[in-house]
């Protein structure tokens, strides 16, 4: 749960700086928020989470 509010947190500021740098307008945003809202209620939600989790474990598990 952790990851994903840091994750839902983290596209929401890069949504921010997208549509106030110009570089995403307003309507565009909304139906790429629209757009992650109902594939979050599709089947395809738990490959998707699934495919997230794997990448997270990848990167965690790098050592520097």
């Amino acid at each position: 749960m952790a990851i994903s509010l840091s994750v839902v947190l983290l596209l929401a500021i890069v949504l921010v700086v997208l549509i106030r740098g110009g570089s995403l307008k307003g309507g565009p945003a909304v139906v790429a928020v629209l757009f992650g809202f109902f594939l979050a209620s599709t089947g395809m939600a738990d490959d998707i989470q699934r495919f997230l989790d794997s990448i997270t474990q990848t990167i965690a598990a790098i050592k520097f």
